[in-house]
């Protein structure tokens, strides 16, 4: 399955879900602004009525993809991205600066303009466009020949001929990344899974303190960038924006305290180990 950087139209944003194999228009809405919420929405619809895919690709857009994302969010996964890898799909992003990698979709792009601006009757709401992008994909699917498949056929004949190709049953691979960061006066850092932020509690008495997070999946390991003091251990819960100290699913390193006892005073003073 192909997808690509969304078409502009009258201050609308088209995004098309294109069969990379058979140039089936799988799935093409209209929004007033495509973000990630919206990209992974219609992503799901396409697969509900067309199967999973064994791959996508797409260009380098933040809905897409934070691979190339600025300082902070580098090696972290928006949602789009994870609900790829929850279903074993590969993902594949074109080069950066070379658009012939998606030359499909942009094909797919100049002649769904062109058709639109053809149409007597422009127009002028979100609405009105989705009507006429309806009426498009089932004239391009159904019955406007194309010429780069076999025999002129359309797109929903070879596509519904032809077997699919389908993602793998599991992947054994992990999402590794490491973060740098600095505990704020809360005493918490901030880690974005899936796409959505987290705050995971470390205790105000290591506030200002570097750390670096090592993080596997869910799991995190906290450590003091200067010493290398392991603060906190845990899992993510996915389900909560704050991560509290005290969870089933973390451990806090808590240096431990010997106690001393003066035989002449019976004072006592409690030393770190």
């Amino acid at each position: 399955m192909t997808n690509h950087c969304h078409l502009i139209v009258q201050q609308s944003q088209i995004l098309p879900w294109i069969d990379d194999c058979t140039r089936m228009a799988i799935r093409v809405t209209a929004h007033q602004r495509v973000t990630t919420p919206i990209v992974l929405a219609e992503f799901r619809s396409a697969i509900k009525t067309h199967g999973v895919p064994a791959s996508t690709l797409t260009d380098n857009g933040m809905v897409f993809t934070v691979r190339l994302a600025g300082i902070g969010r580098q090696g972290g996964l928006n949602s789009f991205e994870a609900e790829l890898r929850r279903l074993h799909v590969t993902q594949k992003n074109s080069r950066p600066n070379h658009p012939t990698t998606c030359g499909k979709v942009e094909r797919f792009h100049q002649t769904l303009k062109k058709w639109l601006r053809a149409q007597p009757a422009q127009p002028a709401t979100i609405a009105e466009l989705q009507n006429l992008l309806d009426a498009f994909v089932d004239h391009y699917n159904h019955h406007r020949p194309h010429r780069s498949l076999p025999h002129r056929a359309t797109p929903a004949t070879l596509f519904n001929s032809m077997p699919k190709a389908l993602p793998g049953n599991s992947r054994d691979d992990t999402h590794d990344r490491i973060r740098h960061d600095r505990i704020d006066k809360t005493g918490a850092v901030t880690l974005r899974v899936n796409g959505k932020l987290h705050h995971i509690g470390i205790g105000r008495t290591h506030a200002r303190t570097h750390v670096i997070l090592l993080v596997q999946d869910l799991d995190v390991r906290v450590v003091n960038a200067v010493t290398g003091e392991l603060l906190r251990e845990l899992t993510i819960n996915p389900k909560r924006d704050y991560q509290p100290i005290k969870s089933k699913n973390s451990r806090t390193c808590i240096p431990q305290v010997r106690e001393f006892r003066c035989p002449e005073t019976s004072h006592c003073r409690g030393d770190r180990i």
